[in-house]
């Protein structure tokens, strides 16, 4: 299923992404820094949402206390638990 994030405090706007079970798939991120973001596209394409939060929750971006990663780690969970609710 295709999930859809707004993100909170950071560059990025918006994260969308394909939740099949726990693997996560065809991350897209709307504004931001557009080849770091391409990057952590490519680089969770296939992850689990566990395996994602794992290496990615709780990064920083400079000042700010969240990061279009953390972000997405959070965007990741709760779509699964919306989907398993």
């Amino acid at each position: 299923m295709r999930y859809t994030y707004t993100t909170k405090g950071t560059c990025s706007r918006q994260i969308s992404f394909d939740l099949e079970g726990n693997v996560i798939k065809n991350v897209e991120f709307i504004g931001g820094c557009n080849g770091n973001l391409k990057a952590i596209s490519s680089l969770v394409e296939g992850l689990t949402v566990e395996e994602i939060e794992e290496k990615v929750r709780g990064i920083k971006c400079g000042y700010k206390d969240t990061s279009c990663s953390d972000q997405l780690a959070i965007a990741v969970r709760k779509a699964y638990e919306k989907e398993n609710a």
